[in-house]
């Protein structure tokens, strides 16, 4: 192995096929996925594929040198299952059957390519599922060691972590891009309905009923974003560096 591949994150998109052959028998392959998607009537629709992308570069980089395999980052995917939030428009979604498939392909691909392990970097709460079955299945199938993380769940459990638009996300781009946020809209209408304690509550009237965002998008800071994203790049990086050792 070259000594940058020790000391520094590699890129899929920038490697030659020799290049690739050479690292991914050992390397930890870290793809992130978000959406493309409305987020309220203040936060841009890529709000999902941000995040995860930069979430995820950002803790290769970190992670990169302190283990003993290369990480090479493959190219983000945009888009994910986001049918809830087609009534709004701003949204490209693909179905639940889809996304399982192209996650699923994708991984597929890592492992014709040479890989063995990977890294499935999510920033969107309605791919959960389709990450989760899609990794079950490449493991099975082709032998590929697949771990999920929402990169949300790193975080200390909070009433507005993850939410939409809310006072998480926004947060984070006023920190990352303020440029792409509006003023954040007050809260006028309903709240969220929870669900009962120990249930996913799936209820497409409900987004519409709270105009698409929950909590309290206008309590958000950029210093708080900064806090929020900096935690999640440290401890995805340590996260990292536990699977480079152990996988």
């Amino acid at each position: 192995m070259s000594e940058d591949a020790r000391t520094g994150p590699v890129s899929w998109a920038d490697c030659t096929r020799g290049r690739l052959r050479e690292l991914l028998p050992e390397a930890l392959v870290v793809l992130p996925i978000g959406a493309t998607e409305q987020h309220g009537p203040h936060l841009p629709a890529g709000t999902d594929a941000l995040l995860a992308g930069t979430i995820a570069e950002r803790a290769v980089r970190a992670a990169a040198g302190r283990t003993p395999r290369p990480l090479v980052l493959a190219p983000g995917l945009p888009f994910g299952v986001s049918e809830h939030h087609l009534p709004f428009g701003a949204t490209l979604s693909l179905s639940v059957e889809t996304t399982i498939a192209v996650l699923a392909e994708l991984a597929r691909s890592v492992v014709q390519a040479g890989g063995r392990r990977m890294v499935l970097v999510n920033g969107h709460g309605g791919n959960r599922g389709a990450c989760h079955a899609a990794a079950s299945a490449v493991a099975a199938r082709h032998g590929l060691a697949v771990a999920v993380v929402h990169y949300w769940q790193l975080l200390p459990p909070a009433p507005e972590i993850p939410g939409h638009a809310g006072e998480f996300e926004t947060s984070m781009l006023l920190h990352l891009r303020p440029d792409l946020v509006a003023d954040p809209p007050a809260r006028q209408g309903p709240e969220p309905t929870p669900a009962p304690p120990g249930l996913d509550l799936h209820e497409a009237a409900n987004w519409l009923r709270i105009d698409g965002y929950t909590d309290h998008p206008g309590r958000g800071s950029a210093e708080r974003g900064r806090g929020l994203l900096a935690d999640c790049v440290r401890i995805l990086a340590d996260r990292l560096v536990e699977l480079a050792e152990h996988a």
